[in-house]
């Protein structure tokens, strides 16, 4: 019996139900993304059943080759030499993969055994007993050679001041970049490795977690104007030592140091650097310190604070407002900006406009994705669907394992009411960041209106272990304490959530975000038609983006109170004041 794993687009659930019910009753193991258990971490869980698959059946077709999360699974079984790939709808391989033999299944979509089952059950079979061996015949004959993998580990703060952590933890994302630059190497993304912060772990545990052939750690301390960075790079399977530096610099120097530690873990890896990979990792995008200082800072507000805090998105575009001034050209500095920007327009209801800030972006830099996807944001209020969704498939292309792109994309999705097709953005966006509760929170949404209960547990699952984290470091996130209170109700504790209901509106009465998820849990879970309307009162008063009004229009959570008169009126109020009603047409 063979391990096999099963990589497939959502759209194509029923083929690959199918699929790996064949290979199960043919004698092996499969796992596919049904086997996922309640309150487990998506992007571990998957990352571990595929690294130990001695098999990867790919399945292609029109939807997967449009998956980024499809396309990275298939890439790391083709590096791997463990790919198997299969095409329905006579669908071709994309670029990379097409070198590759494909059974081709036809027009065969998920009724009944597939014809060429059996080319399929041979293919698993050579694939396995060679142990992953290339199955291009012109290597037939040659051990597999595989990338050097690295996991960079979140450098440790040694400054003594916790406040210098976005600093360590700046320089660490860094060079995890400039890695990932390098096509030669196979890098660890941020959102994974940072799930090992402020762990005491051994080198073995990442690299038998990961399945990583080398580990970079080290340490930062930064004090006045001088730096102290110390890096080793760890051979996982000797446990010893590759490399090893220490740079004792003015901070005037950081860039060049980061460009050494990287060309030495190149160096050290006996890995070829192109001459376009090296301009990357030079690349800073300022060489201004001061701006680079200010920018860090400010990425750290946006990343690791809670939308619904208004002090961190204004403590952010000031930075950000102060690294342009430093710098006008910074690229980096004005996305991050118009980011910030953007929820405090859409979150806070503040008269910002995110757009001047993108456009600057998109002038110095058009190949950065976050500036598409608040310009995709700021269209789709006015109504610019079309536009809209241009934009944030452009930024999906540019990034499409950042988080920001991500979920922005699943929920401009879900505005427009597509929503079968939000959830895999809503899925991708949960794996990439292990905090993350925003995301399962709307998959509960999701898999509810389309009555999928076993995923609806999950999410549940998922979304109440990251609530209680989030509310454990800070117990006033009122925002989490209502995306927990309708994981609560979903997982059967009703007393329990309404605990957490009424706390948070105790807390923060005036976060129109927490009210309005805590209106939907009323209305859904608790069938409470006029109290969710009450909670919505204050939404409907101070919302000022149309952005809100699309997504009120398209969420399945508010069809029970629909046609509760107190609601229309406040919903057509809202919309007059925002100019998309007049009173003429409202009165009619």
């Amino acid at each position: 019996m063979s391990r096999v794993f099963l990589s497939y687009a959502r759209d194509d659930v029923d083929a690959a139900r199918q699929l790996a019910e064949d290979l199960a009753h043919s004698g092996h193991d499969v796992w596919w993304d049904r086997h996922l258990h309640g309150g487990s971490r998506f992007d571990q869980e998957i990352e571990e059943a595929l690294k130990n698959a001695e098999a990867v059946v790919v399945l292609w077709s029109g939807a997967s080759l449009n998956s980024a999360w499809v396309k990275d699974e298939a890439a790391e079984a083709r590096d791997s030499e463990r790919l198997v790939p299969v095409s329905i709808g006579s669908a071709k391989p994309p670029l990379g993969f097409r070198q590759f033999h494909t059974i081709d299944l036809g027009s065969w979509t998920g009724r009944g055994r597939p014809e060429a089952l059996g080319e399929l059950l041979d293919a698993i079979s050579r694939i396995c007993r060679q142990g992953g061996r290339d199955q291009k015949a012109s290597a037939a004959d040659s051990p597999p050679q595989r990338k050097a993998s690295v996991c960079v580990l979140p450098f440790a703060n040694m400054s003594g001041e916790p406040e210098q952590e976005y600093f360590s933890d700046g320089i660490s994302e860094d060079i995890i970049t400039d890695l990932s630059n390098v096509s030669a190497l196979s890098v660890v993304s941020r959102n994974t490795s940072f799930t090992f912060k402020g762990l005491s772990l051994d080198v073995k545990e990442v690299v038998e977690k990961l399945g990583v052939s080398h580990v970079l750690e080290g340490s930062v301390r930064k004090a006045g104007n001088r730096v102290r960075i110390t890096a080793q790079l760890i051979d996982g399977a000797k446990d010893d030592h590759v490399w090893a530096a220490r740079y004792d610099r003015d901070l005037t120097d950081i860039f060049e140091i980061q460009d050494e530690i990287s060309k030495a873990i190149v160096d050290a890896l006996k890995v070829k650097l192109l001459p376009e990979e090296r301009t990357a990792i030079e690349n800073r995008g300022t060489t201004n310190v001061e701006a680079y200082n200010m920018y860090l800072m400010a990425r750290q507000q946006v990343i690791s604070g809670d939308f619904g805090n208004e002090n961190l998105a204004e403590t952010a575009v000031r930075l950000c407002r102060q690294a342009t001034l430093l710098d006008p050209n910074y690229a980096d500095a004005w996305a991050w900006m118009a980011l910030a920007q953007l929820r405090l327009r859409l979150w806070h209801a503040r008269d910002v406009n995110p757009l001047p800030a993108a456009e600057r972006t998109m002038e110095i830099n058009s190949s950065l994705a976050i500036p598409y996807c608040v310009k995709a944001n700021y269209l789709d209020g006015e109504g610019r669907n079309e536009e809209a969704e241009v934009l944030i498939r452009k930024a999906l292309e540019l990034d499409p394992n950042s988080w920001e792109v991500n979920y922005e994309a699943s929920r401009l999705l879900f505005r427009h009411g597509e929503i079968e097709e939000c959830i895999p953005f809503f899925e991708k966006a949960a794996q990439l960041v292990d905090n993350d509760w925003r995301s399962p929170m709307m998959l509960m949404s999701c898999y509810q209106s389309l009555g999928d209960k076993d995923r609806l547990l999950t999410a549940a699952k998922v979304t109440l272990d990251r609530t209680e984290a989030a509310v454990a470091r800070d117990p006033t996130n009122v925002s989490a304490l209502a995306a927990g209170a309708g994981a609560l109700v979903r997982l059967g504790n009703e007393e329990r959530a309404r605990e957490w209901i009424s706390r948070a509106l105790l807390l923060d009465p005036d976060n129109l975000n927490m009210r309005y998820n805590i209106a939907c849990t009323l209305a859904v879970d608790f069938g409470d038609k006029e109290e969710a309307v009450e909670v919505l009162k204050p939404f409907f008063e101070r919302i000022n983006s149309t952005v809100w009004l699309r997504h009120v229009d398209a969420d399945p959570d508010l069809n029970l109170v629909r046609d509760n008169a107190r609601f229309q009126k406040m919903l057509t109020a809202a919309r007059m004041r925002l100019g998309l009603i007049v009173a003429a047409a409202a009165a009619e």
